[in-house]
């Protein structure tokens, strides 16, 4: 400016030292002589600390979370995006980083039985946990509800950023004590690192979140790394739940019957309907693909009342046609979420209203562990479906943790021994003396047992012996369209089933 530089005005916000913090916005005016030379300068200061502190309340409430204080997703897209442009940058040479997503194992089910209050208050305790696991540099984010983002930078290796993974978790396995309950808490970590070379922050979260789930869909309470596997499993389960959807309203599905056998009369008793799904493009889809996407998105209850409404049909034509036999019944399996549904047993009325199927010739299956996970919700549901006349039977048992008193308190007809213990099952075998037990206490209790799975003369043999029910397994047959299960009621049993049956009442007179 001496030396006659042209300069315009300029503008400074400054702070003044003090114990009271006081900003200032200053605008610094050049003074020029007759020939336009600056000779000096004066100065008009503003007080604008007001505005300072408004500006820092909105940088507070757009970029942190108001319950923790912690940063807020805003926040964290913005350092996690640095980072990722400094490594484009930088290349090789650039420190390794890592994204770790974070999901409070059954939080839901917490917040709902002790209230919102105490939800809020586990988030908070929660939070101040995690920040003790990290070092003075790491950023700890809550991005939406449960879930909380940690981003680690300068990692020596993938080992820095497990090591921070399994001190969380050791620390989240300490009860705490919220609304005066002890509550057991986990987490479920996915990491992204970004050795994968990003080149958008988007893709790195993305990643870290596809980890997430998969930790969660492993069992929970655990830590996976994003791997290229990962990405293209997420994109195939995308695809699936895309294609999952179009069947819905195309209706591409098949009802499979299984042969179910009446070991005491010697007789086919009725199917159990599955469902088959039949892609345009894969061909025929067994339900171990699609019923874990149906559950998850909720797509099971319109498939579940397809199939329900179809076997139904199905079962009454059957009987209409081939009225000369022992009437014959239809089984069809229930998910967890058809159980919870309050209007079930409305829907099921009115399915057999339609198809004019007496309720007495339908059974309806449950897992064990389905009924393990909805007690509460779904007792109620399976006592009415029970006044209808409709009958109930525990699928899978012997693979979950119920027992058969508890059982007692439901309105159950039939065990369904798990074909684990059935494949197994030997003269003298520990698998043999369970499902003795499992027979002897279910009658004493007044119910029957089906066994699954049936595969050899000698495992019917040894189930009639027991005093078993009923059976069905690939011994008798493999699941099959409609026309071949009705050629079998036509047509009668095949020989080998007389023989295997024949040998049951002999060896039960004997």
């Amino acid at each position: 400016m001496s030396r006659g530089v042209p300069v315009s005005r300029k503008r400074f916000e400054w702070r003044l030292p003090g114990r009271s913090e006081r900003w200032l916005s200053t605008t610094k005016i050049p003074l020029r002589d007759s020939s336009g030379l600056i000779v000096g300068s004066f100065g008009i200061s503003r007080d604008i600390t007001e505005k300072k502190r408004f500006e820092a309340e909105l940088e507070q409430k757009g970029f942190y979370d108001p319950l923790t204080q912690l940063p807020n997703r805003a926040m964290f897209d913005k350092r996690v995006e640095r980072l990722v442009t400094r490594s484009r940058l930088l290349g090789p040479s650039a420190p390794l980083f890592a994204v770790v997503w974070l999901d409070l194992d059954r939080f839901k089910c917490i917040n709902e039985s002790l209230g919102h209050c105490a939800g809020d208050e586990l988030l908070v305790r929660t939070a101040r946990r995690l920040e003790a696991c990290l070092r003075p540099g790491d950023v700890l984010a809550r991005v939406v509800g449960d879930q909380f983002t940690i981003l680690l930078d300068d990692l020596h290796s993938e080992s820095d950023a497990v090591r921070v993974a399994e001190r969380i978790q050791n620390a989240m396995s300490v009860p705490l004590t919220v609304a005066g309950t002890e509550v057991f808490t986990s987490v479920s970590i996915g990491i992204a690192l970004s050795s994968s070379g990003y080149a958008r922050h988007d893709d790195m979260l993305r990643d870290a979140y596809t980890a997430l789930y998969r930790a969660k869909a492993a069992g929970r309470a655990r830590h996976e790394i994003f791997d290229a596997d990962m990405h293209r499993r997420a994109v195939d389960q995308l695809q699936l739940e895309t294609d999952l959807r179009r069947a819905i309203e195309r209706q591409e599905w098949l009802v499979y019957y299984q042969p179910i056998i009446d070991l005491q009369a010697r007789r086919l008793a009725g199917f159990e309907a599955l469902a088959r799904w039949r892609h345009p493009c894969r061909g025929l889809v067994m339900p171990d693909v699609f019923i874990p996407t149906a559950e998850e998105t909720g797509l099971i209850r319109p498939l579940g009342m397809w199939v329900l409404r179809e076997a139904c049909r199905q079962m009454r034509t059957w009987q209409d046609q081939y009225h000369n036999i022992p009437p014959l019944g239809i089984a069809v399996n229930l998910s967890p979420r058809q159980i919870t549904q309050i209007d079930l047993p409305s829907q099921v009325r009115s399915i057999l209203e339609e198809t004019g199927l007496p309720a007495s010739s339908l059974t309806l299956e449950i897992t064990e562990s389905s009924l393990m996970q909805s007690l509460q919700a779904g007792a109620a549901v399976l006592q009415e479906l029970h006044e209808m006349k409709v009958h109930l039977d525990v699928d899978d048992f012997g693979t979950g943790y119920s027992s058969l008193a508890y059982l007692q308190s439901f309105p159950v007809q039939t065990l369904k021994v798990d074909r684990s213990f059935i494949r197994s099952m030997h003269a003298g075998t520990q698998q043999s003396e369970i499902v003795r037990a499992i027979v002897g206490l279910a009658h004493n209790l007044g119910m029957d047992v089906t066994a699954e799975g049936v595969e050899t003369p000698e495992q019917i043999r040894s189930l009639s012996a027991l005093h078993c029910r009923r059976a069905q397994g690939f011994y008798f047959a493999r699941p099959m369209p409609a026309e071949d299960a009705e050629r079998l009621i036509a047509e009668g049993a095949p020989a080998y089933w007389d023989e295997a049956l024949s040998a049951t009442s002999m060896s039960g007179s004997s």
